[in-house]
């Protein structure tokens, strides 16, 4: 009974110390919102902006304090917006008091494609005169190519590069599934459609390594290319390097061959930073972080409030794919509806960054596009993907413009249903049931498709591809025909997408934003970013129930709690898809 009454009044205990810690964290929580609030930030002359880029960058960041609060008590960072990264870089373009930028950026979380704004918003803010330099210990070979158009590129003498070429690769489920008794029943259409494959196949198919290297080889001729004209070096002699494996050899090779300008240490640029900012050795230098720096006020070169407005619709994830960070249709529908209806909003920028996903949530969104397109101009901005449901939903447009690393195109949908009779029957399970009508119990997990069933379901596909096709002809004004031809599921980059008319233009967010202002013939107008952010206490109660189910799946799997949630998605997500064939790292 003694025990008794000790472990009670330890578990009580316990449980007050646990709850007064909840508060502590709340109260500073909330301590630093109220600290942070609006208040404008001030900066010295010869401030240094430093864009740490070493977390998630998402297409639209917010504001969010609850974001920081809860990046430190996971220890995650937190994520970085390309909204606020572009905003941030023109706006210190004309800022006399930023002397240059400080990049941090060797291990840079992003795609190709959100690289490839920042790293052009970077050379633009070169013209002004100022500089940009970056350092790291280790550069991926992202972190390289973005930082690639510093003015000073250093590495630390004991550091490395990763250099070789790109690489995709795919994991395949057939024998997994088979062991397990389980048959994955495919109804798709599309010869390119290889979303499927993993779960029919051990291997990639032809037409499947055959886009892939199409697409593979073209980015990574756009990326050598940059790379040279950037760094003054010829594209034969990056191959070369690339060839050998830089990042397992003496960094001195990188600059003998014109990669890097210089081996240091931090030290050793922080005395070259000071040079360059005219601040004296024995002080400090000013630098300033990007979301301190997003509330610093530069006027602009036009004066006087703007009544017109472009609005800038953010559409980043799997549609309808039952996770919190994706692109819920309802909701898409309605902020485009809402931009449609306003009618000081002038134009249109939507920007899609998605591998597709339920094709009725596709074709929900596809409706809002285009009745937004009859009212007033619509300019699609692709992302990293646009590809499949991406692509249906932007193929309305009145321009596409892609990056040239995009991956677009996917045009073709695919069902599955599994069959896991094999494994029921191992398990010892079985089944007995009433119908009142010939395809009540349809479709079944227990058992393979009959004849007719799977004839039903190939008819719904194809019903469904002879759609995408005709949006795409229409969007694009060209026939059913012409789609189909470059379609069948097939991916394209955005450098191949230009030549086979899927895209008109290349570029990023800022040049669909002045597509946009041209075609609305605008003078001056302002942004205006939807779908609207929630309230923030509603925004940080879904945030911390997110936040904490990725903190515990990433802290039992690690990296590969990125499997787990694409599972999820497929899981929760509509049973006619129009996605990307796979979820590509590209890396």
């Amino acid at each position: 009974m003694v025990k008794f009454f000790k472990y009670l009044l330890a578990t009580f205990a316990g449980g007050i110390v646990a709850a007064f810690a909840l508060l502590i964290i709340l109260i500073g929580m909330f301590s630093a919102i109220a600290a942070s609030g609006d208040k404008e930030t001030k900066i010295e002359e010869n401030t240094i902006l430093v864009l740490n880029l070493e977390g998630p960058i998402i297409d639209r960041v917010t504001e969010d304090p609850f974001q920081e609060a809860m990046s430190s008590l996971t220890g995650q960072p937190s994520p970085e917006g390309l909204n606020r990264l572009l905003k941030n870089i023109e706006k210190a373009k004309r800022d006399e008091n930023i002397s240059g930028i400080m990049l941090e950026s060797g291990l840079v979380s992003a795609g190709y494609a959100t690289i490839e704004e920042i790293r052009n918003a970077l050379i633009d803010f070169k013209t002004s005169g100022k500089f940009v330099y970056s350092f790291a210990s280790i550069y991926t070979q992202k972190g390289y190519y973005l930082s690639s158009v510093s003015d000073k590129l250093y590495l630390n003498p004991s550091g490395m590069v990763e250099f070789k070429g790109l690489f995709a690769e795919r994991t395949f489920y057939k024998g997994t599934l088979k062991k397990i008794g389980v048959e994955m029943q495919v109804i798709k259409h599309g010869k390119f459609k290889s979303a499927v494959e993993p779960y029919l196949l051990d291997k990639m198919s032809k037409p499947a390594k055959l886009q892939t290297e199409v697409y593979l080889n073209s980015m990574w001729e756009h990326l050598k290319g940059k790379i040279a004209e950037a760094r003054g070096v010829d594209v034969q002699t990056l191959s070369n390097v690339a060839d050998q494996m830089p990042m397992f050899r003496d960094a001195q090779m990188l600059v003998d061959n014109g990669l890097i300008d210089g081996l240091k240490y931090k030290d050793e640029l922080l005395t070259e930073l000071k040079e360059a900012t005219d601040t004296d050795q024995s002080d400090d230098l000013s630098a300033v972080k990007s979301s301190k720096y997003a509330k610093v006020y530069v006027p602009k070169e036009t004066k006087g409030f703007a009544k017109d407005k472009i609005a800038v619709i953010y559409a980043q994830g799997a549609i309808d794919g039952g996770t919190q960070d994706g692109i819920q249709s309802k909701d898409l529908s309605k902020a485009i509806r809402k931009a449609r209806r306003d009618s000081s909003i002038k134009a249109i920028v939507f920007r899609v960054n998605s591998p597709g996903g339920s094709a009725l949530g596709s074709e929900i969104i596809w409706r809002e596009v285009q009745l937004a397109k009859e009212t007033k101009p619509v300019i699609v901005s692709m992302g990293d993907y646009a590809a499949s449901g991406g692509y249906y939903i932007a193929c309305p447009a009145d321009k596409i413009v892609a990056n040239p690393t995009t991956l677009t195109g996917s045009i073709g949908i695919f069902g599955m249903i599994p069959n896991a009779e094999g494994l029921t029957k191992w398990a010892g399970l079985s089944f007995d049931g009433v119908k009142t009508n010939e395809y009540a119990d349809m479709p079944s997990v227990t058992r393979p498709f009959r004849k007719e069933e799977r004839d039903i379901m190939q008819a719904y596909i194809e019903h469904g591809y002879d759609v995408f096709i005709g949006r795409c002809a229409d969007g694009r004004d060209v026939s059913k025909e012409a789609i189909d031809e470059i379609g069948q599921g097939r991916v394209w980059s955005g450098s191949n997408a230009i030549d086979i008319n899927l895209v008109d233009e290349i570029g990023g967010l800022n040049r669909a934003i002045e597509l946009a202002k041209e075609a609305a013939e605008l003078e001056k107008y302002r942004i205006v970013e939807l779908p609207k952010i929630p309230d923030p206490m509603e925004q940080f109660i879904k945030e911390l129930s997110g936040e904490a189910r990725m903190f515990i799946g990433k802290s039992v799997m690690g990296e590969e709690y990125k499997y787990l949630k694409a599972i999820e998605e497929l899981k929760n997500g509509h049973q006619i898809q129009a996605r990307m064939p796979y979820n590509l790292e590209i890396r």
